[in-house]
């Protein structure tokens, strides 16, 4: 009788104890949904530099809890890619000039050593890939008028296939850490307006890229590649709107 006594109390606590655990998973898996997609707006620069939120309005427009997006949002506070406000606010950082060149001079670095050992381990999926995006920015950049948004994203997701190309994945994600500050400064060149996606040297430099891919060239993939960051870092310095 002692036993039969004890069992439903043992049973019980477990019980308790695994739905506690149950409400964790769940809540932690959700903030992980949010993370993921509030890095892509940032990682994609549909987010500039400056723009704000409020916690509660993300969660509407995400349709959760603010919990999960309150998770979210710190993650990427401390990966310096939002910051938030005594006022319960979130704002896309303010980028100095300075930081910029800086940034830039990091990015040449790590993301031309993605370039120069992708174009060495590529293998023709890879390249598929890369041309892929580079064909869908190049028709992006081809209409009467552009969707510079959409032009982003085409660049993104075109840097990344080389980026994963590389295998490397310690460098992949150091250079997300790089993008999920640079991502909104984007914004201020693709979304300059329709003449900056038709007019602008992406694409030239895209069209290099993939060629070097193809012909497995290391140094002509980097030099593509640096060619591209550095032309369009000019363009956003030269607008003179990043804060001194």
């Amino acid at each position: 009788m002692g036993i039969m006594e004890h069992n439903p109390a043992s049973s019980e606590q477990p019980d308790d104890a695994l739905s506690g655990r149950m409400g964790r998973i769940v809540r932690l898996t959700l903030a992980d949904t949010v993370y993921r997609d509030l890095k892509e707006i940032l990682l994609s620069g549909r987010a500039a530099p400056g723009e704000r939120f409020t916690l509660r309005g993300l969660a509407t427009a995400i349709g959760t809890s603010p919990m999960p997006v309150r998770e979210a949002v710190s993650r990427l506070a401390a990966e310096n890619a939002l910051e938030v406000l005594p006022n319960r606010a979130v704002r896309v950082p303010l980028m100095p000039r300075v930081r910029f060149e800086e940034l830039r001079l990091i990015r040449i670095q790590l993301e031309g050593l993605a370039a120069t050992t992708a174009a060495a381990n590529a293998t023709e999926e890879d390249i598929a890939e890369v041309a892929r995006f580079e064909r869908l920015f190049a028709a992006e950049r081809e209409k009467r008028k552009p969707d510079g948004a959409a032009a982003m994203r085409y660049n993104k997701d075109l840097h990344f296939a080389l980026y994963r190309a590389a295998r490397l994945p310690t460098l992949l994600q150091m250079i997300e850490g790089l993008w999920l500050q640079i991502g909104p400064v984007l914004n201020l060149d693709f979304q300059a307006g329709p003449d900056r996606v038709r007019q602008g040297e992406a694409h030239v430099h895209h069209e290099a890229l993939v060629a070097a891919l193809k012909a497995h060239d290391p140094d002509a993939a980097r030099a593509a590649l640096v060619s591209d960051i550095w032309s369009a870092g000019d363009f956003i310095l030269s607008r003179g709107i990043l804060p001194d």
